[in-house]
């Protein structure tokens, strides 16, 4: 069973506006293509010039040299912008390669027949300006003959140069776009939180330690003992990207410590862990919004008591997880719109962020409640705390961004 989808984040910073999925396109620096052209063609020049006078050719042999040479180049600057916009969007890729020889291969011919034709228009102008004939299909011939595999090589380079600059452009995007969803992901985290907590969770609690206080003082004070310890937790694991699954049950018991008090005899909870599972590193704050569902969709809309069961076991490489109900279930809409709750899709985003297609995160519809199954690889804490060491945290790039906007 796939994972169904949700709302996804948005991955991208400046291009917000561009679809997922679809490359960006950058245009040519008209001014850097010029200069370099212009370089080009002068030093080209004076290296010719540079031969002629070594020959003793000097006179007006040199306007013909920086005639020629600019010549060369700035037609393949004006050709530049149809190049790169071809190598755009025909990419030499595994999956368009047939393709994009079946476009670069006749265009390569066609730019540098064009070239060729350029610059005989170049030497015609300078050979009939000073009164002299010129053949204009024999000269085009000759050219063809010795220089067309330099001006396919031009090219091939301009190509080269385009898919160069693109792919680092990439890849810089995808650095920016990283950074942007780790931000995004931590003030999504925080959102939860605030969900999790949310104003009528908190008055439920506080109601129920009111009633408390008149029939039973020491169960108002456990009460309250245990809200603040949640609060704390809460507050302690906001940076925390991985706990283990020993830590992540800790805060669970305490949450349901609370709920127990709404709910009493009606909510009743049973663990099946196994002993090696509970030094795993699993996302912090996994479990708690998936048993809120299950109490708040499941245990609180039934008539008696309410069974939620929490397994953890290893198979193969995986961690797997497993959170089921006996409650009132849920139809096809209330499932697709469990999906769209911040509490869900936020929780498959922090863990396709993470673990990328490695992991699987799905509900079930039982015959009598649901059931919630949650797959990440098998770490260990010593083993990823080695890895952490040569990292940077979320929050901690998080702040960096942050401090980069607010300097410029």
């Amino acid at each position: 069973m796939k994972p169904p989808s949700d709302q996804q984040l948005d991955l991208s910073g400046a291009g917000r506006d561009r679809p997922l999925g679809v490359r960006p396109r950058y245009g040519v620096p008209w001014s850097l293509v010029l200069l370099v052209a212009t370089l080009l063609g002068f030093v080209s020049s004076m290296l010719a010039w540079q031969l002629t006078v070594t020959l003793e050719r000097t006179g007006t042999y040199f306007r013909w040299l920086v005639v020629l040479n600019c010549a060369y180049w700035y037609t393949w600057a004006g050709f530049t912008p149809s190049i790169v916009w071809l190598s755009q969007r025909f990419r030499f890729e595994r999956q368009g390669l047939l393709r994009a020889l079946a476009v670069h291969l006749p265009a390569v011919l066609l730019f540098s027949l064009a070239h060729i034709g350029a610059m005989q228009a170049a030497q015609w102008w300078l050979v009939t300006s000073e009164g002299g004939a010129f053949s204009w299909w024999s000269a085009a011939q000759r050219a063809a003959l010795l220089n067309l595999d330099w001006e396919m090589m031009t090219y091939w380079a301009i190509v080269g140069l385009s898919h160069a600059l693109l792919y680092y452009r990439e890849s810089r995007d995808r650095e920016l776009r990283a950074s942007q969803l780790e931000t995004r992901l931590i003030e999504a985290q925080l959102k939860t939180l605030q969900q999790q907590l949310h104003p009528h969770f908190l008055f439920n609690t506080l109601n129920a330690i009111s009633c408390l206080m008149h029939r039973d003082v020491a169960a108002a004070d456990r009460t309250l003992v245990r809200l603040s310890d949640l609060l704390r937790l809460t507050l302690e694991r906001l940076g925390e990207q991985d706990v283990t699954l020993a830590e992540e049950l800790d805060f669970l018991r305490k949450y349901l410590d609370i709920e127990r008090t709404r709910f009493a005899d009606r909510l009743v909870v049973r663990f099946d862990i196994a002993p090696d599972a509970l030094e795993t590193l699993v996302p912090t704050l996994l479990l708690q919004p998936l048993v809120e569902n299950a109490i708040k969709h499941g245990v609180a809309r039934k008539a008696g008591a309410g069974h939620i069961d929490v397994i953890a076991r290893r198979e193969n490489d995986k961690l797997w997880i497993e959170i089921r109900d006996d409650g009132v279930g849920l139809s096809e809409d209330a499932l697709t719109a469990l999906h769209k709750g911040i509490g869900v899709s936020t929780t498959r985003a922090r863990l396709q962020h993470q673990f990328g297609a490695d992991y699987r995160f799905e509900f079930h519809r039982l015959a009598q409640g649901v059931a919630v199954i949650v797959a990440v690889p098998w770490r260990l804490k010593a083993a990823a705390s080695a890895e952490s060491a040569e990292t940077t945290s979320p929050i901690q790039g998080a702040r960096r961004i942050r401090a980069v906007r607010a300097a410029g």
